[in-house]
Order: C-alpha cells, then structure tokens, then sequence
C-alpha cells in the first residue's frame, strides 16, 4: 500500500470519534477490555492470561498487521476526553479460501448501547469502500453474538453465509458497493 493511503488510514475521523494507530502505550488503557466483558469469548482469541497480557498480545498483533498488510485495529478514542472507547478497523481476511476485507471493531463494555459500535463499523466500511479496490466488505461474527450481528445490519451488511472461522461457528456479513 502506498504511504499516502495508509497515512489516511491511520488517522481517520467520524462524527464522534477520532482513529489512530495503536501503540504500546495503549496495553494499560486496552487492559480494560478484557476486565467483566461477557463477549471476549466471541473474540476468536486465546484467552489465557491477565488483563494485560491479553491487551499487549492485542497490542503487538496489530503491530503485526500495520507490518505486514499496512491494515489493523485502530484506537478509537473520544476527542473530548481523549480517552480509549474501542478498536476498529479494516482487517485483510482470508476466509475460504478468499481474501476479503472484514469492517471490525471491539468496544470497550462502558461503551455499549451509546451507538459508537455502529459509528466505527460505519466509519471503516466508508473508509473501505472510497479507498480500495473493493465491490464488497465483510464482518465476521460469532453465530450467538446478537449485538454484533444488529451492528452489521445497521452498517447496510446482510447475512452472507455460515462458516467456521477461527474455531468458531461464526455468519459472515457481507455489504456491497
């Protein structure tokens, strides 16, 4: 990918929130993710380990991603308090076969319900579709992950197919240009 481009990724905002890369600085922050949230099972992730382990696992793999593919989980934090809420992205899957893009995002749990998940899945779609080569985004989510599934329809993605990603029994979202 090109600098320019990735630049753009980097540093995306939306109506509410403003996106940048993560850094190491962030584990402590993202920590409180992995704190009383009954969906980290949904996550596809091993699961083994402190708060903080799992954020700086989280942490280094989007590291990896910047490296390898130029995409990954972005912080999305509030401009007002400057505070990290969640993570979104644009994620290079390759899923039966085909590498597709996937609109992810995870919400810290005090955000829940305020909309902001749907904001940053919206937010990645539009960013997807203005700057790839892209006919078609996709989310890939947990069969038992209702919430999830209610973002995508509200992000304009219907039920694609059902499939096994990761270990999990998951329905693959699918939004079209």
């Amino acid at each position: 990918m090109n600098a320019p481009l990735m630049e753009r990724y980097y540093n995306q905002r939306s109506a509410r929130l403003t996106f940048r890369k993560t850094t190491e600085a962030d584990i402590p922050a993202w920590s409180v993710f992995f704190i009383d949230n009954d969906r980290l099972h949904f996550l596809g992730m091993p699961l083994d380990g402190t708060p903080m382990e799992l954020s700086a696992w989280w942490i280094h793999k989007q590291a990896e991603r910047y490296r390898d593919t130029g995409f990954g989980h972005l912080a999305a934090t509030l401009p007002s308090a400057g505070g990290l809420i969640g993570m979104a992205g644009v994620i290079p899957r390759d899923l039966d076969g085909e590498t597709l893009y996937e609109v992810a995002y995870s919400l810290m749990p005090g955000y829940w319900g305020q909309g902001y998940g749907t904001e940053m899945a919206q937010q990645m779609k539009s960013w997807a579709f203005e700057h790839l080569p892209v006919e078609q985004v996709i989310s890939i989510i947990h069969k038992d992950n209702l919430a999830s599934q209610h973002v995508a329809r509200k992000n304009g993605l219907l039920p694609w197919k059902e499939t096994d990603y990761s270990g999990m029994p998951v329905v693959v979202y699918r939004g079209l240009r």
